[in-house]
C-alpha cells in the first residue's frame, strides 16, 4: 500500500514553480539566453530538496513523495470549473 502524503501549501506552491520553469527553460530556443532560468530551476531544486517537510519522513520518504508532489502540484495548477489556464 502506498503511503499517503499531506504536504504543505508552501511546497507545492514551491514545485509548480519547478516545473513552470522547466517548461519554460523547454520552450526556450536554442539562440535564446537561458541563464536566468537555468540558475531559477537549480535555485528552486534546492528549496524543494531541503524542505523541513521531508525530514519528518521516514526513510525513502522523500523519493516516494516526489512523485505524489509533482501529482499534487499539476492538480493545484490545472484548469478547472471556475479556474482559467495557468499562463
Amino acid at each position: 500500500m502506498r503511503p499517503t502524503f499531506r504536504f504543505p501549501e508552501d511546497l507545492i506552491a514551491l514545485q509548480a514553480a519547478w516545473s513552470r520553469t522547466y517548461a519554460d527553460l523547454a520552450q526556450a530556443p536554442a539562440t535564446a539566453g537561458t541563464t536566468v532560468l537555468r540558475r531559477r530551476l537549480i535555485a528552486l531544486s534546492g528549496l524543494l530538496y531541503t524542505h523541513p517537510y521531508w525530514t519528518a519522513l521516514p526513510g525513502g520518504g522523500r523519493r516516494a513523495g516526489g512523485v505524489d508532489l509533482r501529482r499534487a502540484a499539476r492538480a493545484a495548477t490545472a484548469p478547472g470549473p471556475g479556474r482559467e489556464a495557468a499562463a
